[in-house]
C-alpha cells in the first residue's frame, strides 16, 4: 500500500486491529491513548498523517461511553494534524437499539452519536450489521454498511448440516434471515416474541414454521443478555427439532449471558471479533469467526476508488 494510507487504532479491539494490519500487509502506526489520572482521555499519534488518508478501527463496544469517546479523540487528533481524510472503522455501533423515539421523552441515541462522529471529523464510516439499517441515514456522511453474511455463510456451510432451517429471532431479524436461508437453499422459521416494555426480558410467544426433525440455525445481529436465544432455542426443541446452532455478528455477551449459553440447550455459537472476546468468556460453546480479511478488502476498495458493494454478490 502507498505511503499516504495510515491506519490506527484504539484500545477497543486490538486484535482484530493487527489482524486488518496483516492482510492489509501494513503496520498500525503509532498511537498513546490512555486515561491520565483524573479519567480524562488522551490520545497522540506518534507518526505524521499529514495529506494522509487515515482508517481509525474502534468499535463502540463496552466500555462504550470510554471506546466512543477515544474515537472522538483520535479523530479529532487526525484533523488538527491535517488529515487529507478521515475514515471511521466501526464494526460494532454502540446504542444502534436506541434507534426510535418509542417512548415519551426519551432520545434517539443513535443518531446523537452519529452527529458526534461526523462533527469530530469522520469523512466517512465503515460498520456492519447494524441492528436497523435506516441508522445508515442518520449520518450526513457516507456509511459503508457491511454484512457479515460471507463469513456466516462459510460457516453455516461448514457445519454439513442435513435438514436444517434457519431461524429468524423474531419478526425483525426475518428479513436478513431470509436472504440467508435463501442463499443457501434452506427453510426458514420465525420467533415470535414480545418485549416487555424497556428492561432486558422478553416474552416468547411460538414457532412460526416447521422446525419438527430439524436442525436448527438461530440467526441475530447480537447477542447480549442472551436470554431470548437460550428461550428460543428451549421452544424450538419443545417443538421438535433436533440440535439447535446459533449465528450472530455481535457478541454483547452482557451480564450472565455465557452462563446462560453454557447451560443451555444449543450446541454452538458462532459470532464474529467485530467485538473482542476475552478468555474468561471463550466457553467450548463459543465459535469466534473473524472478519478481519472482510474488513481489510473494504478498506482497500476505498482507498483505491473500488467498488465495496460487489464484495457481498454472491
Amino acid at each position: 500500500m502507498p505511503d499516504d494510507f495510515v491506519l490506527l487504532s484504539g484500545n477497543a479491539n486490538p486484535e482484530l486491529a493487527e489482524k486488518i494490519s496483516k492482510h492489509l500487509g501494513i503496520p498500525l502506526t503509532g498511537m498513546d491513548v490512555f486515561k491520565f489520572s483524573n479519567d480524562e482521555t488522551f490520545a497522540k499519534i506518534k507518526e505524521n498523517v499529514s495529506r494522509r488518508e487515515v482508517f481509525i478501527i474502534q468499535p463502540t463496544c463496552c466500555p462504550v461511553n470510554d471506546n466512543l469517546m477515544e474515537l472522538l479523540i483520535i479523530m479529532d487528533a487526525c484533523v488538527r494534524a491535517s488529515a487529507r481524510s478521515i475514515t471511521a472503522v466501526v464494526p460494532y455501533f454502540g446504542y444502534a437499539r436506541s434507534d426510535k423515539k418509542d417512548q415519551p421523552r426519551v432520545p434517539i441515541t443513535a443518531k446523537l452519536v452519529a452527529d458526534l462522529i461526523a462533527v469530530a471529523g469522520a469523512d466517512r464510516i465503515i460498520t456492519m450489521d447494524l441492528h436497523s439499517e435506516q441508522i445508515q441515514g442518520f449520518f450526513n456522511i457516507p456509511v459503508d454498511h457491511l454484512y457479515a453474511a460471507p463469513v456466516i455463510l462459510d460457516h453455516i456451510r461448514s457445519l454439513d448440516l442435513k435438514d436444517y432451517v434457519i431461524v429468524a429471532p423474531d419478526v425483525g431479524s426475518a428479513k436478513r434471515a431470509r436472504g440467508i436461508a435463501k442463499r443457501i437453499d434452506a427453510d426458514l422459521a420465525i420467533i415470535d416474541k414480545r418485549r416487555v416494555e424497556n428492561i432486558d426480558m422478553t416474552e416468547v410467544l411460538t414457532v412460526i414454521g416447521d422446525v419438527q426433525n430439524k436442525n436448527c440455525v438461530i440467526l441475530d445481529d447480537l447477542i447480549d443478555t442472551g436470554g431470548t436465544l437460550v428461550k428460543g432455542a428451549k421452544m424450538l426443541v419443545n417443538e421438535g427439532a433436533k440440535d439447535i446452532y446459533a449465528v450472530a455478528t455481535h457478541a454483547v455477551l452482557s451480564g450472565p449471558a455465557v452462563e446462560f449459553i453454557e447451560g443451555s440447550v444449543i450446541k454452538e455459537l458462532a459470532v464474529t471479533d467485530t467485538i473482542p472476546l476475552p478468555k474468561e468468556k471463550r466457553i467450548d460453546k463459543i465459535n469466534v469467526l473473524s472478519v478481519s480479511k472482510l474488513l481489510a478488502e473494504t478498506i482497500r476498495r476505498i482507498f483505491r476508488g473500488e467498488s465495496v458493494s460487489s464484495l457481498f454478490v454472491n
